[in-house]
Protein backbone atom coordinates (compact mmCIF):
# COMPACT_ATOMS: atom_id res chain seq x y z
CA UNK A 1 0.00 0.00 0.00
CA UNK A 2 1.33 3.39 -0.49
CA UNK A 3 -0.25 6.64 0.49
CA UNK A 4 0.75 10.02 -0.41
CA UNK A 5 -1.08 12.87 2.33
CA UNK A 6 -1.40 16.60 0.44
CA UNK A 7 -1.85 19.72 1.56
CA UNK A 8 -0.98 23.08 0.27
CA UNK A 9 2.44 24.34 1.42
CA UNK A 10 3.56 20.47 3.04
CA UNK A 11 4.79 21.77 6.15
CA UNK A 12 1.81 21.75 8.37
CA UNK A 13 -0.85 19.50 7.89
CA UNK A 14 0.23 16.46 5.31
CA UNK A 15 3.98 16.57 7.68
CA UNK A 16 1.76 15.72 10.66
CA UNK A 17 -0.39 12.94 8.64
CA UNK A 18 2.72 11.28 6.95
CA UNK A 19 4.39 11.18 10.54
CA UNK A 20 1.17 9.71 12.15
CA UNK A 21 0.25 7.06 9.77
CA UNK A 22 3.97 6.07 9.53
CA UNK A 23 4.06 5.84 12.96
CA UNK A 24 0.77 3.67 13.02
CA UNK A 25 1.69 1.48 9.63
CA UNK A 26 5.32 0.37 11.72
CA UNK A 27 3.35 -0.45 14.99
CA UNK A 28 1.15 -2.84 13.26
CA UNK A 29 4.10 -4.33 11.12
CA UNK A 30 2.82 -3.21 7.78
CA UNK A 31 5.18 -3.32 4.84
CA UNK A 32 3.03 0.10 3.58
CA UNK A 33 5.20 3.46 2.47
CA UNK A 34 3.76 7.05 3.62
CA UNK A 35 4.88 9.89 2.27
CA UNK A 36 3.20 13.57 1.90
CA UNK A 37 3.54 16.57 -0.24
CA UNK A 38 2.13 20.03 -1.29
CA UNK A 39 0.56 21.61 -4.46
CA UNK A 40 2.23 24.87 -3.83
CA UNK A 41 6.12 25.51 -4.39
CA UNK A 42 6.87 27.90 -1.44
CA UNK A 43 8.19 25.95 0.91
CA UNK A 44 9.85 23.23 -1.27
CA UNK A 45 13.23 21.45 0.75
CA UNK A 46 11.84 22.99 4.06
CA UNK A 47 11.63 21.41 7.50
CA UNK A 48 8.31 21.22 8.67
CA UNK A 49 6.58 23.87 10.55
CA UNK A 50 8.33 24.20 14.30
CA UNK A 51 5.16 23.74 15.89
CA UNK A 52 4.33 20.74 13.36
CA UNK A 53 7.37 19.38 14.52
CA UNK A 54 6.71 20.07 18.60
CA UNK A 55 3.30 18.90 18.60
CA UNK A 56 4.35 15.65 16.72
CA UNK A 57 7.22 15.40 18.64
CA UNK A 58 4.87 15.94 22.15
CA UNK A 59 2.89 12.49 20.27
CA UNK A 60 6.62 10.92 20.26
CA UNK A 61 6.66 11.05 16.72
CA UNK A 62 9.77 12.88 14.64
CA UNK A 63 9.31 14.46 11.54
CA UNK A 64 12.16 16.52 11.76
CA UNK A 65 13.91 14.65 8.54
CA UNK A 66 10.79 15.38 6.32
CA UNK A 67 11.66 18.15 3.73
CA UNK A 68 8.53 19.62 1.81
CA UNK A 69 7.94 18.81 -1.92
CA UNK A 70 5.63 20.04 -4.49
CA UNK A 71 3.03 17.41 -5.62
CA UNK A 72 3.29 15.98 -9.38
CA UNK A 73 0.91 14.82 -11.83
CA UNK A 74 3.36 11.80 -11.54
CA UNK A 75 2.05 10.97 -8.16
CA UNK A 76 -0.97 9.42 -8.97
CA UNK A 77 1.18 6.40 -11.13
CA UNK A 78 2.78 6.19 -7.93
CA UNK A 79 0.39 5.72 -4.90
CA UNK A 80 -2.49 3.78 -4.49
CA UNK A 81 -4.62 6.12 -2.41
CA UNK A 82 -3.76 9.85 -2.11
CA UNK A 83 -5.45 11.93 0.45
CA UNK A 84 -6.06 15.57 0.74
CA UNK A 85 -6.33 17.99 3.10
CA UNK A 86 -8.84 20.60 1.98
CA UNK A 87 -11.04 20.53 -0.91
CA UNK A 88 -8.91 23.65 -2.28
CA UNK A 89 -6.19 20.64 -2.62
CA UNK A 90 -7.77 18.74 -4.31
CA UNK A 91 -8.80 21.30 -6.91
CA UNK A 92 -5.12 21.99 -7.06
CA UNK A 93 -4.33 18.76 -7.51
CA UNK A 94 -6.69 18.93 -10.46
CA UNK A 95 -5.33 21.85 -12.11
CA UNK A 96 -1.35 20.10 -11.67
CA UNK A 97 -2.00 16.62 -12.80
CA UNK A 98 -4.27 17.52 -16.05
CA UNK A 99 -5.15 14.35 -17.47
CA UNK A 100 -3.16 12.39 -15.04
CA UNK A 101 -5.78 13.18 -12.24
CA UNK A 102 -7.69 9.82 -11.25
CA UNK A 103 -10.47 10.41 -8.66
CA UNK A 104 -10.72 6.78 -7.68
CA UNK A 105 -7.40 7.30 -6.12
CA UNK A 106 -8.02 10.70 -3.97
CA UNK A 107 -10.54 11.72 -1.00
CA UNK A 108 -10.10 13.93 1.67
CA UNK A 109 -8.76 12.41 4.92
CA UNK A 110 -11.55 13.22 7.11
CA UNK A 111 -14.00 11.28 5.22
CA UNK A 112 -12.20 8.46 6.31
CA UNK A 113 -13.82 9.50 9.65
CA UNK A 114 -17.03 11.45 8.30
CA UNK A 115 -17.44 9.40 5.03
CA UNK A 116 -19.49 12.16 2.34
CA UNK A 117 -19.18 15.21 4.90
CA UNK A 118 -16.27 16.41 3.03
CA UNK A 119 -14.93 17.84 5.60
CA UNK A 120 -11.82 20.34 5.83
CA UNK A 121 -8.60 19.60 8.29
CA UNK A 122 -8.39 23.28 9.11
CA UNK A 123 -5.13 24.67 8.08
CA UNK A 124 -2.88 25.86 11.33
CA UNK A 125 -0.14 28.12 9.51
CA UNK A 126 -1.71 31.37 11.10
CA UNK A 127 -2.70 30.48 14.16
CA UNK A 128 -0.99 29.13 17.82
CA UNK A 129 0.04 25.79 19.12
CA UNK A 130 -3.48 24.73 19.96
CA UNK A 131 -4.70 24.81 16.46
CA UNK A 132 -1.87 22.02 15.93
CA UNK A 133 -2.64 20.23 18.88
CA UNK A 134 -6.75 19.92 17.04
CA UNK A 135 -5.20 19.37 14.01
CA UNK A 136 -2.76 16.63 15.12
CA UNK A 137 -5.77 14.83 17.07
CA UNK A 138 -8.45 15.43 13.67
CA UNK A 139 -5.40 13.61 11.64
CA UNK A 140 -4.60 10.85 14.19
CA UNK A 141 -8.11 9.58 14.06
CA UNK A 142 -8.55 9.63 10.49
CA UNK A 143 -5.09 7.92 10.97
CA UNK A 144 -6.43 5.29 13.07
CA UNK A 145 -9.40 4.50 10.32
CA UNK A 146 -6.92 4.08 7.42
CA UNK A 147 -4.68 1.48 8.84
CA UNK A 148 -8.31 -0.28 9.81
CA UNK A 149 -9.50 -0.06 6.80
CA UNK A 150 -6.89 -0.87 4.38
CA UNK A 151 -5.19 -3.60 6.55
CA UNK A 152 -8.36 -5.22 6.15
CA UNK A 153 -8.47 -4.86 2.71
CA UNK A 154 -5.12 -5.87 1.75
CA UNK A 155 -6.00 -9.00 4.13
CA UNK A 156 -2.78 -8.00 5.70
CA UNK A 157 -2.38 -9.32 9.67
CA UNK A 158 -1.07 -7.05 12.61
CA UNK A 159 2.16 -8.31 14.15
CA UNK A 160 0.46 -10.37 17.20
CA UNK A 161 1.63 -8.91 20.80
Amino acid sequence: MKILMVCLGNICRSPLAEGILQQKVQQQGLAWTIDSAGTNGYHVGEAPHRLSQKVALLNGIDISHQRARRFTAADFKQYDKIYAMAEDVIEEMQRIAGKNFDASKVDLLMNELHPGKNMDVPDPWYGTEPGYHEVFAMIDQACDKIVEKYRILNNERPLSK
